[in-house]
C-alpha cells in the first residue's frame, strides 16, 4: 500500500536513506560521505507536516521504500510560464525489496497525485553513473529537460 509518510516511519525510512547514501558514496566518493543520511530526523518529522514536501512510502508490514517530493510553483515571472511543479527530491526502494516494482508503483501514484494537485510536470535529479537509476526513470517516460555540468579541480 502506497500512502503519505507519519511519524511511525521515520526509523524505516532512515534506514533506506542510509542505503541511498551507500549508492551514491559508491558512484561520488568525492562528494558524497559514507553512512549517512540527506535527511535528520527532526527534518523528516517537519516534512511530514509540510504539504509542499509530501513522503510517500510502500507499506508492505513495515516500509520497503519512499519517495520525497517539492511541490514548487513559478508565478510573476517574466521569462518563465506560471507553472506548478512536482519534484521528485528522492526515490528509495530497499534492496532486499527490489525488482518487485516498488519503485514503479511509488512513481506511478505520485504521478497520478501530481496530475490531481494540478501540477504541469514532474522533474528530479539523477546522478551521472547511477545507470540503474537512470534507466528505471527513462522507462517511467522522463526526459532530460536540462543539462548540469562539472569541472573537478581536485
Amino acid at each position: 500500500m502506497i500512502r503519505r509518510a507519519n511519524t511511525n516511519d521515520i526509523a524505516q525510512i532512515l534506514n533506506l536513506l542510509l542505503q541511498g547514501d551507500m549508492v551514491h558514496f559508491k558512484i561520488r566518493p568525492d562528494i558524497f560521505k559514507p553512512n549517512t543520511t540527506k535527511y535528520n530526523e527532526q527534518e523528516i518529522s517537519e516534512m511530514l507536516n509540510d504539504d509542499t514536501k509530501p513522503i510517500f512510502v510502500y507499506d508492505d508490514g513495515g516500509v520497503l521504500g519512499y519517495l520525497f517530493c517539492q511541490i514548487t510553483e513559478i508565478g510573476d515571472n517574466s521569462l518563465l510560464q506560471n507553472i506548478k511543479t512536482l519534484y521528485i527530491d528522492d526515490l528509495c526502494v530497499d534492496e532486499k525489496a527490489r525488482k518487485r516494482h516498488i519503485g514503479k508503483a511509488l512513481f506511478e501514484y505520485v504521478r497520478e497525485y501530481a496530475q490531481s494537485i494540478g501540477c504541469h510536470n514532474i522533474t528530479l535529479n539523477a546522478w551521472a553513473g547511477n545507470d540503474p537509476a537512470l534507466s528505471f526513470y527513462r522507462n517511467m517516460g522522463m526526459k532530460p529537460q536540462k543539462t548540469c555540468m562539472e569541472l573537478v579541480l581536485k
